[in-house]
């Protein structure tokens, strides 16, 4: 079982949020420090290769997906990337928006990933708070998140999210 936002985690990545982005200071030795991030990387090792069947699986219709995880386990997370700067692709499922530009969002490893239940494993999604809002072209549209990562249990409507990216720079991939 996630915990829910505890109020010291919430005052502690409005914290994070509030501070200017490495990148705001000096753009380009920021994104040569990044840290590269693969969606296999947030899952702890001893949950093995439960999430490569996920990957597999591409462009996922509602009400297809079996799942080859159990969601206890997958709420595992890996503090191992904690208050790093790290960039990762994936695709926004959004959940705020300011005027037409997406401010806040879950970032999920493929495809159709919370659209459809059950939804992805904790470790297997990002909430992202957008230092500046993004125009998304879609939910089919993949994207690189880059901003400081950490983890965060966080509950919404569509899913349990076991890491956060503050003040996150989105940008399309490739």
């Amino acid at each position: 079982m996630i915990p829910r936002l505890t109020r010291r985690k919430f005052v502690e990545m409005a914290a994070v949020a509030s501070t200017a982005p490495l990148w705001a200071i000096a753009p380009s030795l920021a994104a040569d420090q990044a840290i590269d991030l693969r969606w296999s990387d947030l899952v702890p090792e001893e949950q093995g290769m439960a999430m490569e069947a996920l990957r597999e699986l591409g462009i996922v219709q509602h009400g297809q997906l079996t799942t080859p995880f159990d969601q206890e386990t997958g709420g595992k997370v890996t503090d191992a990337f904690n208050d790093r700067l790290v960039r990762i692709p994936g695709y926004l499922v959004p959940l705020d928006f300011d005027g037409t530009g997406v401010t806040a969002a879950i970032l999920v490893p493929y495809v159709g990933a919370c659209i459809h239940v059950p939804p992805p494993p904790p470790n297997q999604l990002i909430f992202v708070t957008a230092q500046s809002p993004y125009e998304s072209q879609g939910l089919f549209e993949p994207v690189y998140v880059t901003g400081m990562f950490g983890t965060s249990a966080t509950a919404t409507q569509l899913a349990e999210i076991g890491y956060a990216i503050s003040s996150g720079r989105i940008e399309p991939y490739g």
